[in-house]
This record gives C-alpha cells, structure tokens and sequence, in this order.
C-alpha cells in the first residue's frame, strides 16, 4: 500500500511540475525573449515552438506512466485493495472504546461471536490473506497484519480502544501483543488465550487483566 501511495503522489508531482513548467515557461518565452506581453496573439516563434515540443514530449511521458501504474495495481488488484484500506483506515479512526481481536482462529471466533451478540464494535487483526478475504465478505472491520508489533496495534485503534483479546495459537506471540498493547494504552482491559500452564503467569506479570486456557 506504501508502494501505490508513493506512486499516486509521485504522478500527481509530475503532472503539477508539468503546469508549473508550462505556465511560467510561456510567461517567460512571452516576456523576456520576445517582449511582446500577454495580450498580444502571435505566431510561435522557434524558442516557443522548440519549448512546446519538449512540453508535448514530456506530458505524453507523464501521462504514458500514469496509465501505466493504474492498469498495474487494477490487474493486480492493489488499487482496490488501497482504497478498501483507506475506507477502514477512516471507520477505525471513528471508534472509541471498542475492543480488538488478535487472530481469527478458533478461539477469535468464539470471541466475536460473543461481541457480536452483545452488540459490540470490534475490530479484528489477522495476517492471513484467506481469513481477511472471508472477514472482508462477512463485512467485518478488519486490519491485514502481524499483531505483535505495533503498528498494527496502533492501526486497529490501540490507543482509543477499551479492550483487547489476544486468541492467538502461539503463546509466545500473545506475550508479544499483551505487552505490546499494555504499553500503548495503559487502560486497555487485556484478556489472553493461553495453552500452557507455565504462560499463565507470564501472561499475567506481562499485563493481561484474565488469562484463559481453553484447552
């Protein structure tokens, strides 16, 4: 999504630096090397006609690009995928006090399931591209990532969010999250999945509120 992003604004500067080029070049060409003023209709003299030639050029090199890397992304469907991203990007931003579900396996599930039920806004973070797809059909608000780090937390709304389940198969990884997310948000209510006994007090000294062993 970066990629895309840096190559619609690297398009929208080229098309920018076109005009402006354009523009002042002509005011230029009109005022200094001809000195005949804005007013006046005239034919082009061999500077002007030598500069339009290079504005021609360059505009059918920027446009050529353009066409380029939109057809790129809509083949490849990144195109949708940024504007799907930037759509959920402004919903999450919206939310306060909702909870976040780290991983839609079996135990995510249940989870929000539960929430759903109680009427609950939540939003779920998972890095598989199959379950996103099937979140994406059930229009479930979804961040494609790894919750162990922080930038997916933060972009699930970490910072305004009331709570947070991490239901994730490894322990290890939902140490990861547990401590990651008590650090950024210090009133988060935490609740972990845990397989192991020996992760129970882990989980608990790292800064999860309840932690649940299903199995």
């Amino acid at each position: 999504m970066m990629i895309l992003g840096s190559k619609i604004y690297k398009i929208i500067a080229l098309v920018a630096f076109i005009i402006t080029v354009g523009t002042l070049g002509y005011m230029w060409l009109s005022i200094t090397v001809t000195t005949v003023g804005f007013g006046e209709v005239k034919p082009f003299t061999p500077e002007e006609k030598i500069f339009t030639i290079f504005l021609i050029l360059t505009s059918i090199t920027v446009f050529g690009y353009a066409v380029s890397t939109f057809s790129e992304f809509l083949v490849s469907g990144k195109l949708f995928d940024h504007f799907k991203h930037k759509r959920v990007e402004k919903q999450i931003n919206k939310l306060v006090g909702h909870t976040i579900v780290c991983g839609y396996g079996r135990n995510g599930k249940q989870a929000i399931s539960k929430l759903k039920n109680y009427g609950k806004q939540y939003v779920v973070i998972e890095k598989s591209r199959v379950l996103i797809e099937k979140l994406d059909l059930e229009g479930v608000l979804n961040v494609e990532g790894d919750s162990t780090t922080d930038e997916f937390l933060l972009k699930a709304g970490i910072l305004k969010a009331s709570n947070l389940i991490t239901a994730l198969p490894s322990d290890a990884d939902n140490l990861f999250v547990v401590l990651s997310a008590r650090q950024l948000n210090k009133g988060c209510k935490i609740i972990s999945r845990a397989s192991k006994e020996t992760s129970y007090s882990k989980l608990k000294i790292a800064g999860a509120d309840n932690v649940i062993m299903p199995d």
